[in-house]
């Protein structure tokens, strides 16, 4: 399991004995949004500090951070077959990245608000 704090900080936990396995640190601001890739290899977080992160869990090392929105990041989620990665912002979009290339596919702009 992995969680985000408004500490800038992820925990990732084992959870058949409940303890704190690492600690990942690399966004500026709080983190409002972790989510695991389908096969479990990689970890994306989004932060109020406008960028997405994916760590290799594996090693726990950042292996890229994607910016594009001109707000903060409220939510990040793999598509079920793990070659998209979506993301809301308070900057009313959805964007849509390409996990092969790391480009943005399409951002998606008809909410007149936040999109949570």
């Amino acid at each position: 399991m992995a969680s985000g704090s408004f500490d800038k900080t992820i925990k990732i936990w084992n959870l058949n004995s409940f303890v704190e396995v690492k600690t990942l640190y690399g966004h500026d601001w709080s983190i409002l949004s972790v989510s695991f890739s389908p096969d479990g290899k990689m970890l994306a977080s989004g932060s109020f500090d406008k960028t997405i992160k994916l760590w290799n869990m594996d090693t726990f090392v950042t292996t890229k951070t994607l910016s594009g929105h001109s707000d903060w990041i409220v939510s990040v989620i793999f598509s079920p077959n793990g070659r998209i990665l979506a993301s809301s912002s308070h900057d009313k979009t959805i964007k849509l990245w390409d996990l092969a290339t790391f480009i943005e596919i399409k951002a998606l702009t008809s909410h007149n608000g936040e999109v949570w």
